[in-house]
């Protein structure tokens, strides 16, 4: 093959990502916002199902307790069905890793929400459990993996364009590959801080909507960023922390409740003390 076809071929492939890109958008059912994404919402939910089982076998597996768990999965839908997160396609599920160490919580696309046994026991409260999910959810219902996708799909066709142009080799076994990398970038993605100033915000929404007071999200907060004998807790390293999340959420409560919180909120805390803490 010559020089000159492999430059036409991967000018081809470069136009053709570029296209792919930026001429496919859909709009988000939640938050109105037009997506540069190239999954349908029944994909993610499927590239979640393939991933899950890897992301608890990274973390000791799924908490042996099913009782724990049950209370694990009726805050977590309490989240999404009294939240307008219940008008995304997505059927949410919630588990509970093992892990006694790493303080962290996880959302992979089409519903997949964990959270570790180290980071629900810091907590005190039902309303700090439900703020972690609605943070989550917001990840999932911002579909934040979807997109990181469609750009990382982006840089792999340019990387291809590239290839072929330089050497002329074959595709081989990328194509069957591209699951597999998609499970692998999906179990170790690392949000970025819009992304994360979005979940923060859908999460107080989601929070506020499913009847908790906005207190849990902000406890929550204090007790990641107090970290454990100087370190600092595994879900801000995944989750940055640009230093004014804690008064970016204060302004917005103060925003929504200027008069102060309503009593009616929940924090939940008889409940998470008979169910989490007397185990």
């Amino acid at each position: 093959m010559s020089v000159l076809i492999r430059l036409i071929l991967g000018l081809v492939f470069a136009i053709g990502g570029l296209f792919s890109y930026y001429g496919t958008t859909d709009t988000n059912p939640v938050t109105g916002e037009k997506q540069r994404i190239q999954l349908t919402p029944r994909q993610e939910v499927v590239l979640g199902l393939q991933s899950r089982q890897q992301m608890a076998a990274r973390h000791g597996g799924l908490f042996p307790d099913e009782s724990l768990q049950a209370y694990i999965d009726t805050v977590g839908e309490r989240v999404v069905q009294r939240s307008e997160a219940a008008k995304s396609p997505y059927p949410f599920e919630f588990h509970l890793l093992r892990d006694p160490k790493t303080v962290n919580a996880f959302a992979l696309p089409g519903g997949q929400i964990f959270i570790t046994a180290a980071l629900l026991g810091r907590m005190n409260s039902e309303a700090q459990l439900a703020a972690v999910f609605g943070h989550e959810v917001g990840h999932v219902v911002g579909r934040h993996g979807a997109e990181h996708l469609a750009k990382q799909q982006l840089g792999t066709s340019l990387v291809s364009a590239i290839g072929v142009a330089a050497s002329g080799g074959q595709d081989g076994g990328q194509g069957a590959a591209a699951i597999a990398s998609a499970v692998n970038q999906m179990v170790d993605l690392r949000y970025g801080r819009q992304d994360e100033s979005e979940s923060d915000r859908l999460g107080l929404k989601f929070l506020l909507e499913a009847g908790y007071t906005p207190r849990g999200i902000l406890e929550l907060m204090q007790i990641l960023a107090q970290g454990a004998g100087g370190r600092q807790p595994e879900f801000l390293s995944s989750h940055p922390d640009p230093g004014n999340r804690l008064q970016s959420l204060k302004a917005a409560i103060q925003k929504t409740f200027p008069q102060g919180i309503p009593t009616e909120l929940e924090d939940g805390r008889d409940r998470f003390a008979q169910a989490v803490r007397r185990r």
